[in-house]
């Protein structure tokens, strides 16, 4: 069986990103920040195309030990926010799983970090044991919080 280690997400301020995802999620970094400037025919280049010239990237952790890694391309520059319909092919969201369960308090604190809560809270069983919220990072993430690990929720069914 494979296991996640980690996801990659593109940012348009790496800075900024570090900050947010310690401070709203607590994710701590464990490599890095680093500054790349790939040379023809290098890994950088190879993974990420010919045309990257110039990238800033980090490795955090969550809990857990499954970790981020933050993607900021200087050159090409990378401008704006995520903007993508969930029926789009590729990576949709990330779910994080709330401490204590609390998604309110998680998500009140994703919005007062800078990103955003873009549904209600949903009880995923009758006795309301289990809740889940999408919020948004500031660069246009989309986080799902859920209150309870992913075994937890669906195995208890």
């Amino acid at each position: 069986m494979a296991a996640i280690t980690h996801i990659g997400l593109t940012v348009s301020d790496l800075n900024a990103a570090i900050n947010f995802y310690k401070e709203a999620l607590g994710f701590r970094i464990i490599a890095g920040p680093f500054d790349i400037k790939p040379e023809a025919g290098d890994m950088t280049q190879d993974l990420q195309g010919d045309q990257v010239k110039h990238i800033r990237n980090v490795h955090m952790s969550a809990a857990n030990q499954v970790g981020i890694e933050l993607f900021e391309f200087i050159e090409p520059k990378t401008i704006g926010k995520t903007e993508r319909n969930p029926w789009d092919p590729g990576m949709f969201h990330l779910c994080v799983v709330a401490e204590d369960g609390d998604v309110h308090r998680l998500a009140k604190k994703v919005e007062k970090t800078g990103g955003k809560i873009i549904s209600q809270f949903w009880p995923l069983n009758e006795d309301s044991k289990y809740y889940l919220v999408y919020c948004q990072d500031p660069f246009g993430n989309i986080i799902e919080v859920y209150s309870h690990s992913t075994e937890q929720i669906f195995a208890n069914r």
